[in-house]
């Protein structure tokens, strides 16, 4: 696909590119960059390959800026990476795309998209813009889910749903990584080391840095909270575990006297007078009672219970 940066893209076609003055966007296959590689006159010998992608980044050349996107996906930030390239100059860009991520976010972009001033930083502007769009209200999703937990843990329920805290925290962990790759890249194009851009118009980059540069601290909070998070349930954890032992000791507490009672009479010794006393058996009964309400108030008066 190619277009033609006006008041909005206009998709022309390959041929058009050779008599146009305006900047362009490409989008192109492995195999079509590979075919139409000499049109772009950008200086790159040999083509990106796409199955080596791992960050997002860009890199100044001699003639051209090249550079990858690995790009989570939103709704499973635990998956696969859409994963495409890019080459640029002062007369446009070329993505190398085979996942289909680049024609989407433009088709976004056709969309919603008209500009008063075209040009190619604007576009790629709103190209990346269009990347983080709806990032902070996953944001907020996340925090809203991350505040239920909390109100789990402070009402003393064992429904705390560990494993789902974790899974928050690695997507989190992913987004942040991701973030401070975008840094990067949007730091190298305000960098404008080979003047493809007018300077008037860098400063839609400083926009996009500073609008990434706001989620990525957001993310940084939300990855303490999840940290005080599992922090905040271990200690309900060690709370509760505590206190089931201050009742088992409380319990043996309460039994040791009774314990010696029991082994006291059973030696069944033959002038152990209480065993022929006709009271001798409630009295037990009472003095057993006696110790276990004395042992239970005591406890209470320390407020040990």
């Amino acid at each position: 696909m190619f277009y033609q940066i006006e008041e909005t893209l206009k998709e022309i076609k390959k041929e058009d590119l050779k008599t146009t003055d305006k900047q362009y966007v490409a989008v192109l296959s492995s195999e079509e960059w590979k075919q139409d590689l000499d049109m772009f006159e950008m200086g790159i010998d040999i083509g990106p390959d796409l199955a080596e992608i791992f960050t997002t980044k860009a890199e100044v050349n001699y003639d051209s800026l090249t550079g990858s996107f690995s790009i989570p996906d939103r709704s499973d930030l635990s998956g696969d990476d859409s994963k495409f390239a890019f080459v640029l100059d002062e007369k446009g860009i070329v993505f190398i795309d085979d996942s289909g991520k680049a024609e989407e976010l433009i088709a976004n972009i056709l969309r919603v998209k008209k500009w008063k001033f075209p040009s190619l930083e604007r576009f790629i502007y709103d190209f990346l813009d269009q990347i983080v769009i709806d990032d902070l209200r996953l944001m907020e999703k996340y925090e809203c889910e991350l505040e239920s937990m909390e109100k789990t843990i402070m009402d003393g329920k064992d429904t705390f749903p560990s494993v789902r805290l974790n899974d928050i925290r690695s997507d989190i962990r992913n987004l942040r990584i991701h973030y401070e790759q975008l840094l990067d890249l949007g730091q190298e194009l305000e960098e404008n080391e080979n003047n493809f851009f007018k300077q008037k118009n860098l400063r839609y980059f400083r926009l996009f840095l500073n609008r990434v540069s706001r989620l990525h601290d957001y993310s940084a909070s939300l990855r303490d909270y999840t940290m005080q998070l599992r922090d905040q349930y271990k200690a309900h954890l060690d709370i509760k575990q505590n206190s089931i032992m201050t009742i088992l000791t409380v319990v043996t507490t309460i039994f040791m006297p009774l314990t010696l009672i029991v082994g006291w009479y059973g030696m069944n010794f033959r002038y152990m007078p209480e065993l022929e006393w006709r009271w001798g058996y409630p009295l037990i009964i009472v003095v057993s009672i006696l110790i276990a309400v004395g042992c239970l108030l005591f406890f209470k008066k320390k407020k040990w219970l």
